[in-house]
């Protein structure tokens, strides 16, 4: 089958077309027509080298996002069946080969029905950042119903979900962008004020919007050195979640705040092989919010196929993207 892989680490423009075989069903898997996948940052990282001790073997498949159709589906698999729409987030990482290819073996703790209301390729721009903010808001932190939340990047991959999920549990929630003029598309997905970082300092905009009280739970996106903007803009007590945490800092802030850090990395299931049915009860969740108009993707309006993967990663790293960067599969004819 046809398959877009890397022989080595680089640039975007490694990606070369290959045949390999087609995948073998075995126990706890499906197979499924791949339809549309989706870059992560994670991928750009992964392609360039960054994070070699996650990457697949070469030659490597890359991608994890994945929305399709499942022709296969194991003797010991009951949840699922041939023919049903699906999207998850499946591999692309370690020793589980990724979706740049026709056909690809998916743990089916890895996926969920796909939202109906969604296209292919509008559902495989959710996986990854949807069980990314799901993980965070409801596994990680307190419950956010009723509490005072900023989201650090609220129009990014992980940021505009984590906002509609918090609206969504009930939550007062406030968001940080780069520009004045992405306020009203920041207020579109549920956030009651967006904030400029550029021009309003976390003292600042905490006493503006909670009365120096500071906000009860932070979504940290952005992470690295933004860490210390939310370790300043953090209630007394209060909870900070973070995606990014490549920095060395002083905790003392935290310590005089008596507050909690947690870390999500998402991908660690997919690695280790362990909590993967975490995976299938957030998209299974997102699905329904989805279809019920709770939630919705934002998505970069360049559409590319999987043959331009590299043009696809160059976008998404130029940091010129409007959303998500999603592939449609061309090898199906």
């Amino acid at each position: 089958m046809k398959t877009m892989v890397i022989e080595k680490f680089g640039a975007p423009d490694l990606f070369g077309l290959t045949e390999i075989d087609p995948p073998k069903l075995k126990p706890g898997h499906v197979v499924v027509k791949v339809m549309a996948s989706s870059v992560n940052p994670i991928d750009c990282k992964i392609r360039s080298g960054a994070v070699p001790a996650i990457a697949p073997p070469f030659p490597a498949v890359l991608h994890g996002d994945i929305a399709g159709i499942i022709t296969e589906v194991a003797d010991d698999v009951d949840q699922f069946s041939v023919g049903d729409e699906v999207y998850g987030c499946s591999g692309g990482v370690s020793s589980v080969s990724g979706a740049l290819c026709e056909s690809m073996l998916v743990d089916a703790d890895t996926i969920a029905r796909k939202p109906s209301s969604l296209t292919m390729a509008e559902a495989a721009a959710l996986p990854l950042v949807a069980i990314t903010a799901w993980d965070g808001l409801f596994n990680k932190a307190r419950a956010p119903a009723g509490r005072d939340v900023l989201v650090h990047g609220g129009l990014g991959g992980v940021g505009h979900i984590a906002v509609q999920l918090a609206v969504h549990a009930g939550a007062n929630v406030y968001t940080t962008v780069g520009n004045d003029s992405e306020f009203a598309e920041a207020q579109a997905f549920g956030a009651k004020a967006a904030i400029n970082y550029k021009t309003e300092s976390p003292s600042d905009y905490s006493a503006r919007l909670t009365d120096n009280q500071g906000f009860d739970l932070i979504f940290d996106t952005v992470g690295g050195p933004n860490l210390e903007n939310s370790f300043a803009a953090a209630k007394g007590n209060g909870e900070i979640i973070t995606t990014t945490a490549s920095v060395t800092l002083d905790l003392s802030p935290m310590l005089q705040k008596s507050l909690s850090l947690h870390v999500v990395f998402m991908l660690l299931p997919l690695i280790s092989g362990h909590g993967l049915a975490m995976y299938h009860h957030a998209l299974s969740e997102t699905a329904l919010l989805v279809d019920k108009g709770k939630l919705r993707p934002r998505i970069d309006p360049t559409q590319f196929t999987f043959s331009e993967v590299g043009a696809a990663h160059a976008l998404l790293e130029s940091g010129r993207a409007k959303g998500k960067v999603v592939l449609i599969n061309d090898f199906h004819g």
